[in-house]
């Protein structure tokens, strides 16, 4: 296992983040600590989380048994903005809720501090400003080591640097974008912030919510995996995108390697690029995972794979994972 630079903090991370949205809901917790077991013998350092996974903070609550007996030898991170109740403040970037929603995480991951803590999404009822002071102020009293930034469009996340640079507050050190074959808007704008601003880059769902293993899929034909359900679905139902799948799966199988090794090996192939976030369901899935960062990934092959869905042909469009 490789260690890389968070962005330009200090802390080095693996270059394979494992993401703990199926802890509690596709996983239960015997599995999950049987996937957490094989990351750390694997080396794998890095586990993304977030309150709102499988509902009500079970995923934290699974990753905090897990961690418990190595939590000064892992980096975590979670997330803040998705509803965790009807209360009409139970949810969004408010200083309110941040700050009760922090104390909660941390109770569930059962440690004292988060290393990475994320604005999940952008919230257009609370000003930047407030956002950036809740964070600076858990900074500062040591429950959070970082601020991150997932969902937001690049020129919001610029303005928070500015902000944060003007008013002396903690800024936000890492992004977390969708990045995928058939999804690369992150392109545009926001890898070259990143690269510009010393931006760590965690890409999700890489194989396009299992898309990219699907050679004989048909966007009105049966589905399976997370493609069964409607919000994911939803993302991919461009016939276009089914057949792009298609041709990626053929080049996969040209060079004999499985599909979803390779389309994570193309995300984390990019220069902007820190880790990719992986998920899996069993043990036996990481080892695909693993290999996919140690493919000798060609600018030849790079390029050739990027052609099956040119640029010009997508539209900007807000992601949610």
């Amino acid at each position: 296992m490789k260690f890389v630079q968070l962005g330009r903090t200090g802390t080095r991370v693996s270059n394979i983040c494992f993401g703990t949205m199926s802890f509690g809901s596709y996983s239960d917790a015997k599995t999950a600590r049987a996937m957490y077991d094989a990351c750390r013998d694997k080396g794998i350092n890095f586990f993304d989380c977030a309150n709102s996974y499988a509902g009500g903070g079970k995923a934290e609550a699974i990753l905090g048994e897990c961690m418990a007996a190595d939590r000064q030898d892992v980096v975590i991170t979670t997330k803040v903005c998705r509803p965790m109740s009807k209360d009409p403040n139970g949810s969004g970037l408010s200083r309110r809720h941040i700050m009760q929603e922090v104390e909660n995480s941390l109770r569930r991951l059962k440690t004292d501090y988060i290393d990475v803590y994320f604005a999940h999404h952008y919230d257009p009822f609370t000003p930047p400003e407030e956002t950036l002071r809740a964070f600076d102020d858990l900074r500062r009293q040591g429950k959070i080591l970082y601020a991150g930034v997932s969902n937001w469009a690049a020129w919001r996340i610029a303005q928070a640097l500015g902000i944060s640079q003007r008013e002396g507050l903690a800024r936000f050190d890492v992004v977390q974008p969708m990045y995928n074959l058939v999804k690369r808007q992150a392109e545009d704008e926001l890898f070259p912030l990143a690269q510009e601003m010393g931006l760590a880059v965690m890409v999700f769902s890489p194989l396009a919510s299992g898309l990219l293993t699907k050679a004989n899929a048909d966007v009105n034909g049966p589905r399976t995996g997370r493609l069964a359900e409607a919000r994911y679905l939803k993302r991919y139902e461009d016939q276009r995108n089914f057949e792009i799948a298609a041709a990626f799966c053929q080049i996969a199988a040209e060079i004999a390697v499985d599909p979803a090794m390779l389309a994570v090996a193309w995300a984390a192939s990019h220069p902007a690029v820190t880790t990719p976030i992986i998920g899996a369901e069993t043990v036996e899935q990481i080892d695909n995972y693993v290999d996919a960062v140690a493919f000798d990934m060609t600018p030849e092959l790079r390029a050739r794979i990027a052609a099956l869905a040119p640029r010009s042909d997508y539209e900007i469009e807000r992601t949610i994972d």
